[in-house]
């Protein structure tokens, strides 16, 4: 198998896993980039030791949006387009493709530094943002749930991408850099 095969197989397996699963490789791959510890404590994902911040992780991945409702007569098209590979978008049409990413269950009081991203079909962009930077965030939310305190959200999408590549964008990083990271 060629490598170019083996990082396509390898991008593929990540944006097919499921919700926690992926997860799980955005974590580890923070980790693996920003030289952080696992986290004692349910409440965040990571430690900086040199810091002595506590560190959150969440990552969207970046799929084209289908706004189709589904009926009697569309049923089996609207299934055929439901493939998430096939929705993939890349960076460069992140402004012009309508997708809706939803950063959630950020509880700001429960980490310092929030790392966030986005999965796209050909790179992932990575952004950075404090705790107290949230609440100020572009269409921060405090309120994920009804009646939920303490726990919010934001969307990052073609409007709003933007805002956060001028204002929190930290580096790029490509599925072959990915690759040899998480194989060290």
């Amino acid at each position: 198998m060629s490598y170019d095969i083996e990082i396509e197989k390898f991008r593929d397996g990540i944006l097919m896993m499921n919700t926690r699963r992926f997860g799980n490789v955005a974590e580890i791959m923070i980790e693996k980039l920003y030289n952080l510890e696992g986290s004692d404590n349910l409440a965040f994902d990571k430690r900086d030791t040199n810091t002595n911040d506590r560190v959150e992780v969440k990552f969207s991945r970046t799929q084209e949006k289908n706004n189709d409702t589904i009926n009697i007569n569309n049923v089996i098209e609207q299934i055929g387009k439901a493939n998430v590979l096939d929705r993939m978008i890349k960076s460069t049409e992140a402004e012009v493709v309508e997708f809706d990413c939803n950063i959630q269950q950020i509880k700001c009081e429960e980490f310092d530094v929030l790392y966030y991203g986005l999965f796209f079909a050909d790179i992932i962009e990575i952004y950075k943002m404090t705790s107290h930077d949230i609440p100020n965030c572009q269409g921060y939310s405090n309120k994920q749930h009804r009646n939920n305190e303490g726990e919010g959200q934001f969307h990052i999408n073609n409007t709003s991408i933007k805002y956060h590549r001028e204002n929190f964008f930290e580096r790029f990083l490509n599925y072959s850099e990915l690759f040899e990271l998480l194989k060290d």
